[in-house]
């Protein structure tokens, strides 16, 4: 009995010891020590703050992580194709190939993609505003079946079985293991980190530099409503010259008011726009407005991309509005065809908007594809 106990006893301290020897052979991760990135400090000062949400810090390695999952083509079914296929830097992060999107099987869908920039001073994503976040816009393309035709899981266990993602979602996160709620926080802390801030309107606000005479017309019809001025018998005795751009692109917000408008496409619609969000009538044929930074670089225009041009987009609300139930109070020169622009009015307009281009920001090696893993 008494040897009996000896050698259980002896076993157990043997078997210990090699737990401890094991515990103590096993690799550890380094300390999870992320780095605070305040996007703030590179938003333009005459732009609001950008409200980052509590849940989703901003890190370097937090950027790092979403800026390799945004080039990453492994979020696809057929491994071809990235966030960056429809959201190219050269064209301001849009989809500079195609009126609208094509997913990875071929198949069109109805809507241009939007541009990735200063995306953190927004509010509700997509045309017609169905996600409230970056967060929640990003879940999506994965799984639809027209652009990534994918599901997250699949996604996970592909990103899982790379080393570096597990070693970057660590340094990002603090754990092990890729989920799809991880990966969407890392592509959107650097879709926030996506920020143009040079452009040649930000140096004038800086007072860098000067506009030259033609922009500075263009800017003050950018500013001006159209007025006419009438006798008492109600006969136009004068015009006073204005594009009505600033509505709804004010300069104050990034050249978006971030509502929803119908600004008279059609007069019958072949998208419904807001409508297919909250269900209300008055909403139909109304889509988000985009932001005007780096337009020069975004075509083509509209949320189906029917304008090839700028100076299409620019004709269009000079003498092309329609009017239909739902059109926005401030198209209200509708019955007119719009604001009537003559030849030197539109290229001042086009001047001024073409202020809002920012090389640095479509050639910054910080945003384009990162090195191979």
């Amino acid at each position: 009995m008494k040897n009996s106990l000896y050698i259980l006893g002896l076993f157990s301290i043997l078997l210990f010891s090699c737990k401890k020897d094991e515990k103590q052979d096993a690799p550890q991760p380094p300390p999870y020590n992320p780095t605070s990135v305040d996007l703030n400090e590179r938003i333009p000062s005459h732009l609001p703050r950008m409200v980052i949400p509590g849940y989703n810090p901003t890190t370097e390695e937090g950027i790092r992580l979403g800026r390799q999952l945004f080039y990453e083509p492994l979020l696809s079914k057929d491994g071809t194709q990235s966030c960056a296929s429809c959201h190219a830097q050269a064209f301001g992060f849009t989809d500079h190939n195609s009126a609208v999107s094509v997913g990875i099987d071929g198949i069109e869908g109805n809507r241009n993609s939007m541009q990735v920039v200063n995306a953190g001073l927004r509010q509700a994503y997509f045309w017609d505003g169905r996600a409230a976040s970056l967060e929640e816009q990003a879940l999506a393309p994965v799984k639809n079946p027209i652009e990534m035709h994918e599901n997250w899981p699949r996604v996970i266990q592909k990103l899982n079985s790379i080393q570096a993602y597990v070693d970057m979602c660590y340094a990002a996160f603090g754990v092990l293991e890729l989920d799809s709620i991880l990966a969407v926080r890392a592509i959107a802390q650097f879709e926030r980190s996506v920020i143009s801030n040079n452009s040649k309107f930000d140096r004038w606000k800086r007072g860098e530099v000067k506009l030259t005479p033609q922009e500075t017309y263009g800017r003050q019809l950018f500013m001006r409503d159209r007025e006419e001025i009438r006798d008492n018998q109600g006969n136009i005795i004068s015009v006073k010259q204005g594009a009505d751009c600033f509505h709804c692109h004010a300069e104050i917000t990034d050249f978006t008011d971030i509502l929803f408008h119908n600004n008279g496409l059609d007069e019958v619609f072949a998208d419904l726009g807001r409508y297919d969000v909250t269900g209300n009538n008055f909403d139909k044929g109304k889509f988000k407005t985009p932001t005007l930074r780096n337009i020069e670089f975004t075509g083509p225009y509209m949320h189906d991309g029917r304008f090839a041009t700028l100076d299409e987009v620019i004709d269009f609300y000079s003498d092309s509005l329609k009017f239909s139930p739902t059109i926005d109070p401030l198209m209200k020169n509708v019955q007119i065809g719009g604001v009537r622009l003559g030849p030197d009015e539109k290229a001042a307009l086009k001047a001024f908007l073409l202020t809002l281009s920012d090389p640095d920001f479509i050639n910054n090696p910080d945003y384009g594809p990162p090195p191979p893993l």
